[in-house]
């Protein structure tokens, strides 16, 4: 999961919208796991009929009212993580139906972890209440893959890939426990996660070996790598069960760091992220690569905004709320 986070106010500015269709190599960014903050999209709710028809379809596919834990918490419920994730994809979908109805639409897209799901709503690959079924199930099956205490992540600040991977080896070795490099964010933030006997080791080595810093996470379970197994191992039926349609344009996958837009290999990405590292810096170079230009940050908080200018100084991310503030993208 990225580390760090935040949110601001919206309102949409009178005048022309701006049109990224008319612009080449626009991608959407879905952030994940750690965008979450209370408050999060109760302006968009309120302002914008799209947002609140997902809001109410929300609350009536989970029999629970997913938007007022968004709009007013208990921030305590809003952590857990299956609690979480419906609300960031709820939120995250939410923005991107009010960016489509405003005629702005993406030539790529990518989603960050739980992002993905939100991708592939996006791109027509999965209906938006089939999505959060499935979202729910996998944080709780996530959740429960590994017992309380057991399980572990760290953020690693100031290491190269292969430096961490090293190092994790080393741990690994030490402890005879698992522990991988699950997020890699940046060439700054490299996240670890597995056995929490081998990542309080792995943090303890990234300190010895230069790190700028090794930061212990605040989260439920170790997510992205191979401890998940149980947890893949029960959603890839689930992920079976439901239709995916092509998507209507490539979503670059977390497993591959590579564009995909068969509905059926979009199922298998899905599922192989579960327990597979999320290659966020490679995805996002490989937009980069393909010609993209313009990245929009479709979602609660600002951290894929963070980590794009970690990549590449030179680039910045739009964020939703700022088309709608503005009217147009910042230029």
């Amino acid at each position: 999961m990225p580390y760090g986070l935040q949110t601001p106010r919206l309102s949409l500015a009178p005048g022309s919208l701006f049109n990224m269709n008319e612009i080449a190599k626009t991608a959407f960014l879905f952030p994940g796991q750690g965008a979450q903050s209370v408050g999060m999209g109760r302006d968009l709710a309120q302002q914008f009929p799209a947002a609140r028809r997902i809001f109410e379809e929300a609350d009536d596919v989970l029999g629970f009212s997913l938007s007022t834990l968004c709009f007013s918490g208990p921030e305590e419920q809003l952590r857990l993580t299956e609690f979480t994730q419906p609300a960031i994809f709820a939120v995250s979908i939410a923005a991107q139906r009010v960016l489509a109805e405003l005629g702005i639409t993406p030539q790529y897209a990518a989603g960050h972890s739980l992002g993905e799901y939100s991708a592939n709503v996006a791109a027509g690959v999965l209906s938006f209440a089939d999505a959060l079924r499935i979202v729910r199930r996998r944080g709780q099956l996530m959740q429960q893959a590994v017992p309380d205490g057991t399980g572990a992540m760290a953020a690693i600040l100031g290491m190269s890939p292969e430096a961490v991977a090293e190092l994790c080896r080393d741990a690994a070795a030490e402890t005879n426990a698992v522990v991988v490099a699950a997020n890699i964010n940046s060439p700054e933030q490299i996240v670890v996660s597995g056995a929490a006997a081998a990542v309080e080791r792995a943090s303890a080595l990234a300190k010895d070996r230069g790190a700028k810093r090794a930061v212990m996470l605040q989260v439920s379970a170790p997510f992205h790598c191979p401890l998940m197994q149980p947890a893949e191992d029960a959603l890839a039926p689930l992920l079976q069960a439901i239709p995916f349609a092509d998507a209507a344009f490539p979503i670059v996958v977390n497993v591959d760091a590579a564009p995909l837009s068969n509905g059926a290999d979009l199922r298998q990405a899905l599922i192989r992220q579960v327990t597979g590292a999320v290659r966020w810096a490679e995805s996002v170079r490989w937009m980069f690569s393909a010609g993209v230009t313009n990245f929009v940050e479709v979602g609660p908080g600002r951290v894929l905004s963070g980590l794009l200018r970690q990549i590449d100084r030179s680039r910045k991310a739009t964020h939703y709320e700022e088309i709608l503030s503005a009217g147009k993208m910042p230029g």
